[in-house]
């Protein structure tokens, strides 16, 4: 975009859109990925990983879809709002995202109709089918006993559903009180925040792979240990920030983001805060 010229940059750097494409891998993020990469292959069955807002959950996800894109034997589906309010909403969702044909008009009938299309999918097309959801913790007790049901669906060598549950942490003490559901798990794994480190290599890979030829020319190496500091680390936090300051930037007419601005930026985004809360 022309708004970016003026910095050497060829498209925006800082979006908060889930593009895998800018999807800096730490080291958490790649032990995730290849872990979950693993299980799939393995066909282990179920997956859960947790991480706090910000973490990186959703793009992880679509970097895992992404590497699968060449292989023709997975089939992916993805659910990114599970809060459905009763048993039949959430088999009904399921069923329309399968595109399976057959009609069922009760939650017993939606069942049998998925377990027949894992079968098909599985022993007759040579199909894994991978079921990912997104914001876990909004799976109601009745959908996460229905998901429990799926993975009891299996041959002697591997599970017929492949299910990753991408969730905030608030979900693992509702996953305590069902052993019989968290016994079921194959992976288990927490995302961190990233140190000042990753933070830095963060800032400074997302600039390059949007046109930048060298980071410190655009950014003042005190302004990411600001950024760092003020964002916990989150990935979400710190493209915000950062977001925020190549726009202040671009209307400024400026081509070198300072500590000041970052400064700047962060007392006004708390005084707003403050407003909103006395409002």
């Amino acid at each position: 975009m022309s708004y970016f010229k003026n910095f050497g940059l060829d498209r925006e750097p800082f979006s908060t859109s889930p593009d895998p494409s800018f999807f800096f891998l730490t080291k958490t993020h790649k032990t995730a990925l290849t872990r979950l990469e693993i299980s799939l292959r393995l066909k282990r069955g179920l997956n859960v990983v947790f991480g706090d807002v910000g973490t990186g959950k959703t793009t992880l996800s679509r970097t895992l879809i992404r590497n699968f894109t060449d292989d023709d034997d997975f089939e992916f589906h993805m659910i990114f709002d599970p809060g459905y309010k009763s048993e039949y909403q959430f088999l009904y969702a399921l069923s329309k995202l399968f595109h399976i044909q057959e009609k069922a008009h009760s939650t017993t009938g939606s069942k049998y109709a998925i377990e027949n299309f894992l079968f098909n999918k599985n022993l007759h097309r040579n199909k894994t089918v991978v079921l990912i959801i997104d914001e876990g913790q909004k799976l109601s007790s009745e959908s996460l006993e229905i998901l429990r049901v799926f993975l009891n669906y299996e041959t002697n060598e591997h599970k017929l559903l492949q299910l990753i549950i991408f969730s905030q942490l608030e979900l693992l003490p509702r996953l305590k009180v069902m052993p019989n559901f968290l016994d079921r798990i194959s992976l288990k794994y927490v995302l961190e925040p990233l140190n000042a480190e990753e933070a830095r290599s963060m800032i400074h890979f997302r600039l390059c792979k949007a046109g930048c030829s060298n980071p410190e020319t655009l950014i003042e190496e005190s302004a990411i240990e600001l950024i760092y500091e003020n964002s916990g680390g989150f990935p979400r936090k710190i493209t915000y920030i950062c977001r925020n300051a190549v726009e202040r930037a671009i209307m400024n007419d400026q081509t070198f983001i300072t500590c000041e601005s970052i400064h700047n930026l962060i007392n006004e985004d708390l005084l707003l805060n403050e407003r909103r809360i006395f409002a």
